[in-house]
């Protein structure tokens, strides 16, 4: 089986964010200018579960069933069973090998969509957080392997249309690693 420890340490850190959220936070804004609070959530839920459904062998296009589907009402609980599901799936073995159809990044190994979902929960843990005003601390392990990942990007990752405006170019290079990385991912703290 593979090691499944980063998604596990970054999935508890959207559902701590997530379980905080208060009555009359959800409809908050969030540093992802076009979601709110609500919106982001339900991003979650929708993302583990097109990663689910990719490990299952759905198709690029199959997968893509999960976006705009009704949720209910209990949000919280929701993205709990999402993320374990998610988790289990990634836990099975040769799920990091096989090779999955992922409707933006076409055909990669399981392990890409790994570090997607993963890089995926800890900046939006910070989204969250910004939003209803909690705790902006990040697991500094899973900042350094976001990094690693996603800083060779930093040229052309404002082009993508995921990140924002991508860096500002306005954090030092000996800046903290987390301040770095927000900025390297359009979000401005």
């Amino acid at each position: 089986m593979a090691d499944v420890t980063h998604l596990a340490t970054s999935q508890a850190g959207i559902r701590r964010r997530v379980a905080s959220i208060g009555a009359g936070q959800w409809d908050l804004p969030t540093p992802c200018t076009d979601w709110s609070v609500k919106n982001l959530v339900v991003h979650m839920i929708e993302g583990s579960r097109m990663a689910l459904l990719l490990l299952q062998g759905a198709s690029a296009e199959e997968s893509r069933s999960v976006f705009g589907v009704a949720h209910g009402p209990d949000l919280v609980a929701e993205l709990d069973v999402a993320l374990a599901d998610e988790l289990a799936a990634f836990d099975a073995p040769g799920a990091f090998e096989m090779v999955v159809h992922h409707p933006a990044a076409g055909d990669v190994p399981g392990f890409t969509v790994y570090q997607f979902r993963t890089s995926d929960y800890l900046l939006h843990s910070w989204d969250v957080a910004r939003a209803i005003g909690g705790d902006e601390s990040l697991d500094e392990s899973l900042v350094l392997l976001t990094w690693e990942a996603m800083q060779p990007m930093a040229p052309f990752i404002a082009d993508i249309g995921m990140f924002g405006s991508g860096p500002s170019g306005t954090v030092a290079d000996d800046a903290p690693l987390q301040l770095r990385l927000l900025d390297l991912t359009g979000r401005r703290p």
